[in-house]
């Protein structure tokens, strides 16, 4: 992943990480989503990425609508 990209939340839940993503995504901030677990036992973790800079807009999106 290019080092253009930064880590603005991560969660083990799949579901909260890719509603995230869209919200972002419909928010105008492009985002992804790197899923980290291991399939059979959903251990670890998914990361919700955005661009450097739409960081500070990513953060705000995310007090915004309350996301924990």
């Amino acid at each position: 992943m290019s080092e253009n990209w930064i880590k603005v939340y991560t969660t083990s839940d799949a579901f909260a990480a890719e509603v995230l993503k869209q919200g972002l995504t419909e928010a105008g901030i492009p985002a992804v989503t790197i899923n980290k677990q291991l399939s059979a036992y959903h251990l670890n973790e998914i990361h919700v990425l955005v661009s450097k800079d739409d960081f500070n807009k990513a953060i705000e999106y995310i007090v915004e609508n309350e996301i924990e």
